[in-house]
């Protein structure tokens, strides 16, 4: 707890930018204020969007908060192939009601220039990264801004790229996680290989000297002294939060988080085209096995069928993203989680402590 990072809360408890809605500027103040880091989530939201958010988000809280941004996408993706898995959507958007999106012209870059525009414009405490690293161009200007940088990495290889173009932390992502796989390039032929998060701490923590913030199926603070005994300084959890009140999940996907029907989950590509975990649902096996790589092609492609679904209350048909620690999660308002979290994380530090001196 000695980073400039993790000075910036009471406890080492961060709560993961969940894009989507999730992370609402609800949950995000609530957890500021119970003692836990809380990130706002830019990715699909417009510039003037996340701003708007920044601004409702100051009005809950004084305290430190993160924004997280997605970094722009390569050109690639084979437009034959989203083609195809367009057609064999058809009887999706027939069942729905509704057309699929247009994937051809929507935006590869999610507005990241202008949102770091207005990050450097008007500076938030941290600004977070996934799907790649950033220039150290735009490092070094967070950097003079006065906020601090985390990466999110998925390998040893990553955070050490990450360490060199300049960050203050790395977030590291065990294949444990929900929601999408933070990699640096999407390449199927590693889908499924990635590393699971204790191993990959005590890696990065031999290849970078930067924070590390350990983040992937953390549920509980036995966890999270785990993962800081392995080498975090700190932990990140998603989809412990889902659950709360303040979190602007839908319904559905809360409740999915604890019901039977839903007893474990899948990386999968057929929601966006990227590798995301997620739980198993009618869409996910249907189409998993023929969603090609190509996001954000396919993610704006199924999006009105995510919403479909979800307006006419069928699970079974949306993205219920969630981490392999998913029944564990508990429905409580987001500060009395935080303070939970620490109050079983310090039980589990003095449980350790009490053992090696017995």
């Amino acid at each position: 707890m000695s980073s400039a990072l993790t000075d910036l809360c009471r406890y080492p408890i961060v709560q993961a930018p969940m894009a989507g809605g999730a992370s609402a500027p609800p949950l995000v103040g609530a957890v500021c204020e119970a003692g836990g880091l809380g990130f706002l989530a830019a990715g699909y939201k417009t510039a003037d969007g996340m701003y708007q958010e920044i601004k409702q988000l100051r009005g809950l809280t004084a305290r430190p908060f993160g924004v997280n941004l997605f970094l722009p996408q390569s050109e690639y993706a084979d437009p034959a192939a989203v083609e195809v898995y367009a057609n064999q959507l058809a009887g999706e958007s027939a069942w729905y009601e509704t057309p699929l999106g247009e994937y051809a012209c929507g935006g590869l870059d999610d507005g990241y220039d202008a949102k770091l525009a207005i990050l450097i414009d008007d500076p938030v405490p941290v600004v977070s990264f996934t799907f790649g690293c950033p220039t150290r161009d735009a490092l070094e200007a967070f950097a003079r801004v006065g906020t601090l940088t985390v990466v999110t990495v998925t390998t040893p290889e990553e955070a050490a790229a990450a360490q060199w173009a300049g960050a203050d932390a790395v977030c590291v992502q065990g294949i444990e996680a929900g929601g999408h796989q933070g990699s640096h390039r999407d390449t199927p032929a590693s889908d499924g290989s990635g590393i699971g998060l204790l191993s990959l701490i005590a890696q990065v923590r031999e290849t970078v000297q930067l924070p590390i913030i350990a983040t992937g199926g953390l549920m509980r603070g036995a966890q999270i002294a785990a993962a800081l005994a392995a080498g975090a300084d700190a932990a990140q959890l998603g989809t412990a939060f889902l659950a709360c009140p303040e979190s602007g999940a839908h319904a559905l996907h809360k409740q999915a988080l604890t019901n039977p029907l839903f007893v474990r989950t899948e990386l999968t590509r057929a929601f966006t085209g990227r590798p995301a975990r997620g739980l198993v649902n009618r869409f996910l096996r249907e189409h998993g096995p023929y969603a090609p790589a190509a996001y954000p092609q396919v993610h704006h492609l199924t999006s009105p069928l995510r919403k479909a679904a979800a307006r006419t209350g069928d699970a079974q048909g949306m993205a219920l993203w969630a981490g392999q620690g998913h029944r564990m999660a508990r429905e409580l308002p987001a500060g009395q989680l935080v303070e939970v979290l620490a109050a079983e994380l310090t039980a589990a530090k003095a449980a350790l402590i009490e053992g090696s001196a017995s």
